[in-house]
């Protein structure tokens, strides 16, 4: 399932922070800046870029871990691009190393764990918690 993923695969994602990606709007601060939800959401994302070119048919990845740090803000108006870098394989297990820059500065930094699923077996079961 991994023989085709490379360590070192990279991958990013970019958003302009407006007002719908503030902590005002997540409810995660009282400030008009780019909130760390919308951050890690930004990360995980990068990190699913760097590996889905690499994945079989049927197959995807989910988060299960996240360590970061949130280090400065950044005001509405900027474009923050965040950068996921494969740095480990162990069987599904995939490791990453996460960055967060805006127009100015690097403004997080931390790991992200992804494991490889099989799609269907995975909704299959997540659809089975509304039958009890």
């Amino acid at each position: 399932m991994t023989e085709s993923l490379p360590v070192g695969a990279t991958g990013e994602k970019t958003e302009r922070v407006t007002h719908e990606n503030t902590a005002i709007k997540h409810g995660s601060g009282s400030l008009p800046v780019y909130a760390t939800p919308a951050m890690v959401a930004l990360m995980e994302g990068a990190c699913v870029n760097a590996v889905a070119p690499h994945l079989a048919e049927g197959t995807s990845t989910v988060g299960i871990d996240l360590k970061i740090k949130h280090t400065a803000a950044t005001p509405v108006g900027l474009t923050v691009r965040a950068v996921g870098e494969l740095v480990e394989i162990d069987g599904k297990r995939l490791l990453f190393t996460v960055k967060a820059f805006d127009d100015k500065e690097q403004i997080g930094s931390g790991t992200h764990e992804r494991f490889i699923i099989a799609a269907e077996k995975f909704l299959q079961k997540a659809e089975a918690k509304k039958a009890d």
